[in-house]
């Protein structure tokens, strides 16, 4: 039992010997050499950290292992201890939000800090070099790919699907103990069930709460065919908005000296990199909901980027309907008949992770057609529109609005008397009836609008008169409700 512990430690060890270097050259670089001299000492590495820095990210390596030759490594800033690692990780990376498990984060402080060598051991004939590389990020800089990833999850373009809206014991989730009692319920219980269900993002998006980060950090290595997208929901006292990638601290008391108003917070949010979307916008505020419909006065709705036009315990509260006066498909739609360009998403709201009860994880998802799984690639998507929901939450569906090379989210430059070809790709909804939409009217351009096969496309031609207008469209059931939401083509905006 003793040598498969060894052994094990061994194979931990080689392991965490990969080097896996940023895009970017080092901005400092610590070499020196051990020898058996060195047994059984310890060796601090200095280096300076200057002013305005946000991250630091350090790569280790070194020769001689093939002698038994051990490096230990730990980490010390210009006041305390932040972690020992030992052995067993070749590179690590903290901030004020998150850190590598072994690592704490905290303040990024200028001055002093030390990289802490422990030689374990290296035999008396031995010698080893080594170097250590170091990055420094500035404050709020933006991951070059994810937040808690170095590479995507998958590669390729694709139709991703996920979750944007769901909370934790780092704000108000909630969920039944191994007795059964009603506790804050660990936020990898949410992961666990957007897992289990097949999803391939998510968001946790704890109310102002950056405090996820760091356990998002810590499960992403494990989940990984499950990207965990960085997210939050900004709460105020005039509605509330997810934001999503960045993991610095924006400011939320809206009306406050800090933040006078929203354009003030969107201003933040574009310099850290993020998009928003706002959330049950036309939700009843009062006591029943504090805050939850938005009346931010004077919002740039230029400056948002997408609308949560089905939330999971909204559309629970009104007994499954996605459709309403109170949903956000109507908030949408008027924003995009005053010329806004807005994407549409969805979020489940999930406050139980594990739960079976409504609102489930997953359901809505919101389906983004990206160029990989990565926090990059699927917000930059979602900027583009290049996103349906499947209200019913189904990780199979297809929703494809195109005409000609232009796909949802994309603007066609239509002259007046111009007729427009458009097609339309469905798939995992036979039996459903496509649903097109004009300007926020139903309008019927197809012969037969039922689908008929598993995965079928079918074609319509339309006329416009060379004004604005946008053209998305739908799935819905037999009966009528509502199935899969498209977003639009745009039509000389």
């Amino acid at each position: 039992m003793r040598f498969r512990r060894v052994i094990l430690l061994f194979l931990l060890c080689m392991a965490g010997s990969a080097h896996a270097d940023p895009e970017r050259p080092p901005d400092i670089v610590l070499k020196g050499s051990i020898s058996g001299a060195d047994n059984q000492t310890y060796r601090a590495l200095p280096f300076e950290v200057p002013s305005g820095i946000g991250r630091i990210t350090i790569a280790f390596h070194y020769t001689g292992r093939e002698q038994h030759t051990t490096i230990d490594l730990g980490l010390f800033d210009h006041e305390r201890f932040r972690g020992w690692s030992g052995g067993n990780k070749a590179r690590f990376t903290l901030s004020e939000t998150d850190a590598t498990p072994s690592y704490l984060p905290g303040p990024i402080g200028a001055g002093a800090w030390a990289l802490q060598l422990g030689i374990p051991n290296i035999r008396k004939d031995a010698h080893s070099d080594y170097e250590a590389d170091i990055w420094f990020d500035k404050v709020d800089a933006t991951p070059a790919v994810s937040a808690f990833s170095d590479a995507p999850l998958k590669t390729g373009p694709a139709w991703y699907r996920g979750d944007l809206h769901m909370h934790t014991a780092q704000s108000d989730g909630e969920c039944a103990s191994q007795s059964g009692r009603n506790i804050p319920c660990p936020l990898f219980k949410t992961v666990e069930a957007a897992a289990a269900r097949g999803l391939d993002f998510i968001a946790i998006s704890d109310h102002n709460a950056t405090s996820q980060f760091n356990e998002e950090r810590e499960l992403q290595p494990y989940f990984d065919r499950l990207l965990l997208i960085p997210g939050r929901e900004i709460t105020t006292f005039y509605g509330h908005a997810n934001v999503l990638g960045p993991t610095g601290f924006i400011d939320f008391r809206l009306g406050g000296r800090e933040t006078p108003d929203f354009n003030t917070m969107l201003t933040r949010i574009a310099a850290l990199g993020g998009i928003v979307s706002l959330n049950h916008p036309n939700s009843p505020s009062g006591e029943i909901c504090m805050g939850c419909g938005w009346s931010a006065p004077n919002t740039d709705y230029s400056r948002v980027q997408a609308i949560e036009v089905v939330n999971g315990g909204l559309t629970a509260a009104l007994g499954g309907l996605v459709e309403s006066s109170i949903s956000g498909i109507p908030f949408w739609e008027a924003l995009l008949n005053k010329g806004y360009r807005l994407t549409a998403i969805g979020g489940s709201d999930n406050h139980n992770g594990p739960s079976t009860k409504p609102p489930v994880v997953g359901v809505p998802v919101t389906a983004v057609y990206a160029d990989s799984l990565s926090d990059r690639d699927i917000l930059n998507a979602i900027r583009k529109g290049r996103v349906f929901v499947d209200a019913a939450g189904a990780t199979t569906s297809v929703l494809e609005l195109t005409s000609g090379r232009a796909m949802m989210g994309e603007t066609i430059r239509v002259r007046a008397r111009e007729r427009v070809p458009f097609t339309v790709h469905v798939a995992g909804v036979l039996g459903n009836v496509i649903s097109i939409v004009e300007d926020g009217q139903k309008i019927a351009p197809l012969g037969d609008a039922t689908i008929g096969f598993a995965d079928e496309r079918k074609s319509f031609v339309l006329r416009f008169d060379g004004k604005r207008h946008w053209l998305r469209a739908d799935v819905r059931d037999a009966i009528g409700r509502l199935v899969l939401i498209g977003n639009p083509i745009y039509v000389n905006f």
